[in-house]
């Protein structure tokens, strides 16, 4: 037989479609091509695969070999397609059986010495395979990723062991995942005092909205953004596989013991655009999609490029980001919550009762006008967080509610939206939120006196009744009240400032 048919994966953002390796031996001078579209490094794999051939003792065919990765107009990039092709080699020259190639799918890179080399975007790849019904045989260093998907995961350290599977003469061993190694994570027990911060922090969990923290240096706004991944409950398996999936293919490496954890993401303010939403000319994903189903914290918010924070404003609506590039493009999930902090003036003492603020009311102006009315339209809660005074900053002042107590009411809080609407009342659409979020005739009268005393815009108006929807949530009502609503109002602050500022 002089045609040999082995199953693989690609990689496209964060989906594996298959890939069908096809490898013939024909007459003519010794050669081997590889068409497909292949990128450089799949190329080169003729080199390595005739090598790590050779080292394992078999006979390298003295043919005009060609190897066809289907389908054509799909590009191939990395080494992950060296073990198929490999296998094609030894299956089209009839040293190893083809019958047992079409029960399971192949990824690995290959050494010259013929061990097999991890790959990135396995996990991705697992779950496709175990869609489709077949096993997956990976390199040993991919082991524990591929276990996550809990399908027929088999692993292999040379090319030798994966020919003696398909001869039947040994078994590969299993993928196991590893012990889960849950992190102590930060608790909100060490903030002291902020209590309209906390507060804050609180309804952000309970309704996945996005939060704005404003206050001098030094005064807790990132010690409060940390704590809100553990505010948040434990993420379901599919919420994890996503974003573990997404940490796969990002060429950053995924801890397998800790993909149930939520994300944190701070990148530094000096981080570009894209570096936020992802790119290359093999797109990965940015930070925004590494927050996916976590948190992502942008602290000194008016010291970013402007550019680099007006692309978050549709993958806030839309949680996808799409990257698109001249010879390809790739849509990645992000659905984070946003969290960003920053000072109230370029000293970062404007209101401080100290006084020692010297900023001109245009120098203040110009500062926040660095961050654009359209992307904090689209934070739900605004908050102050003010200087603290030293006493309660003593080590023996009683320390608030330890995370583990506000999660507990999140959690009931989440239940309630989850049972009404099926999803957070941050994204609620404008019907559902019409229908969810109905006010008294007074509530809707003063909710229209706040919009048009703030000039906000509709945004503005269905953000604020999301919240007071949360907050109804939070404290076990049915309706909407007066108290929820006018606390909701009450998040809008840097809608206040703006309104003082301009008189």
């Amino acid at each position: 037989m002089n045609l040999a048919l082995v199953h693989s994966r690609a990689r496209t953002g964060v989906r594996a479609p298959a890939v069908r390796v096809e490898v013939h031996l024909g007459g003519g001078l010794p050669s081997m091509s590889i068409v497909g579209l292949p990128e450089a490094a799949v190329r080169e794999a003729k080199d390595r695969v005739r090598a790590a051939i050779q080292c394992a003792q078999f006979e390298f065919p003295a043919r005009r070999i060609t190897v066809n990765l289907a389908p054509a107009d799909l590009p191939k990039d990395g080494g992950r397609f060296d073990l198929p092709i490999a296998l094609g080699v030894l299956a089209a020259s009839g040293q190893i059986p083809l019958e047992p190639l079409g029960r399971y799918e192949f990824l690995g890179e290959l050494a010259l010495t013929g061990e097999l080399r991890a790959v990135d975007g396995v996990l991705p790849a697992a779950l496709a395979a175990a869609e489709a019904g077949r096993g997956l045989v990976v390199p040993a260093g991919n082991g524990a990723e591929a276990a996550l998907a809990r399908g027929e995961a088999l692993t292999a350290r040379t090319l030798l062991e994966v020919c003696a599977l398909l001869d039947g003469r040994k078994r590969l061993p299993p993928a196991e995942a590893p012990p889960a190694r849950p992190g102590a994570g930060p608790d909100l027990a060490d903030v002291r005092g902020q209590a309209q911060a906390r507060r804050a922090l609180e309804i952000a969990a309970a309704g996945g909205h996005h939060l704005l923290l404003v206050g001098p240096p030094g005064c807790g706004k990132t010690l409060l953004a940390s704590r809100l991944p553990g505010l948040l409950p434990d993420a379901s398996e599919a919420e994890a596989l996503e974003t573990a999936a997404i940490a796969s293919v990002s060429g950053r490496g995924l801890d397998p013991a800790r993909w149930r954890e939520r994300p944190f993401r701070a990148p530094h303010h000096t981080a570009s655009a894209i570096a936020l939403v992802g790119g290359g000319a093999l797109p990965r994903p940015g930070e925004i999609s590494l927050a996916h189903h976590g948190v992502l914290f942008l602290d000194e918010l008016p010291e970013w490029d402007r550019r680099a924070l007006e692309v978050l404003r549709e993958p806030l609506e839309s949680g996808v980001v799409t990257v698109s590039r001249a010879a390809r493009s790739a849509e990645f999930p992000a659905r984070f919550q946003l969290v960003a902090a920053m000072n109230p003036c370029p000293c970062g003492w404007a209101g401080d009762a100290s006084a020692r603020c010297h900023c001109s009311p245009d120098t203040i102006r110009r500062y926040r006008a660095r961050v654009s009315g359209p992307l904090l339209d689209r934070i739900d809660l605004h908050v102050e967080v003010p200087r603290l005074p030293p006493a309660q900053l003593r080590p023996e002042a009683p320390p608030g509610e330890s995370s583990a107590q506000v999660r507990e009411r999140v959690a009931r809080a989440r239940e309630r939206q989850l049972a009404r609407a099926g999803c957070l009342n941050a994204r609620l659409d404008q019907a559902q939120t019409q229908s969810h979020c109905r006010l008294a005739p007074a509530d809707q009268a003063l909710l229209e006196r706040a919009v048009d005393a703030l000039q906000l815009s509709a945004r503005s108006l269905h953000r604020i009744l999301r919240v007071a929807r949360t907050i109804a949530d939070l404290a076990d009502e049915a309706q909407i009240h007066t108290a929820h609503l006018t606390e909701a109002i009450g998040y809008r602050r840097v809608d206040r400032g703006a309104q003082a500022q301009a008189a």
